[in-house]
C-alpha cells in the first residue's frame, strides 16, 4: 500500500499519461474522463494509481546498447519503465533530473563491461542498488538527508564489471 500524499508532478504525469492514452486511441472518451476525474481528485500514491489502472499496459522497457563509446541521456527525455543499459567499452551517463518520469518505480538494468557509469537522479528519488553486482568497485552513493516523500523509486539491478557506478541527486 502507498498511502504518501501526491505532489503536483504526480498529478501532472497521471493527467498527461491519461490524455495520451485517449490521442493514441487506446481509451475511449468516456474512460479518460473518468480516469482524470479521479487523478485530479486523488490525494495518496495508491489512488492515483488505480485512476491509471484502465489504462492498456504498455511496453515500458527500452534497451540502449554500445558496443563501444558513450552512452548518455539527458535533459527532457521520456524515462521508460524499465530502462536497459549494455556496453562493452565505454562511459555510461543518465541525468533523470529533467527527464519525464511517469511512474512510480523504475528499474535500470545495467550491463557493463568495463567503464563506469554515473546516474543523476531526481532531488527527492529514492535509489535502491542492492540487485547490482559489481566486480571491482562499489557502488558511490550518498543518500540524502532531507527528502521529500513521493520522489519515484529507483531500482538498479545488473552487473559491472571494470568500472564503477557514481549516483548523485539533483540539487534542484
Amino acid at each position: 500500500m502507498n498511502a504518501l500524499p501526491i505532489g503536483e508532478d504526480d498529478r501532472d504525469a497521471a493527467v498527461r499519461r491519461l490524455q495520451e492514452a485517449y490521442a493514441d486511441g487506446r481509451v475511449s472518451h468516456e474512460e479518460m474522463d473518468e480516469g482524470l476525474h479521479r487523478a485530479l481528485t486523488a490525494t495518496t500514491h495508491d489512488e492515483l494509481e488505480s485512476a491509471l489502472a484502465a489504462l492498456p499496459v504498455e511496453n515500458a522497457t527500452s534497451t540502449i546498447a554500445a558496443v563501444s563509446g558513450r552512452i548518455r541521456r539527458r535533459g527532457a527525455w521520456r524515462v521508460p519503465r524499465t530502462l536497459k543499459v549494455e556496453s562493452a567499452l565505454g562511459r555510461v551517463r543518465l541525468d533523470l533530473s529533467r527527464a519525464v518520469i511517469d511512474h512510480p518505480v523504475i528499474d535500470i538494468e545495467l550491463w557493463l563491461g568495463t567503464g563506469g557509469a554515473e546516474i543523476k537522479v531526481p532531488r527527492d528519488a529514492i535509489v535502491d542498488v542492492e540487485g547490482l553486482r559489481t566486480e571491482w568497485k562499489a557502488p558511490l552513493h550518498k543518500v540524502r538527508r532531507r527528502s521529500r516523500p513521493g520522489g519515484p523509486r529507483i531500482r538498479i539491478s545488473g552487473a559491472m564489471g571494470l568500472g564503477r557506478l557514481t549516483i548523485r541527486h539533483a540539487r534542484r
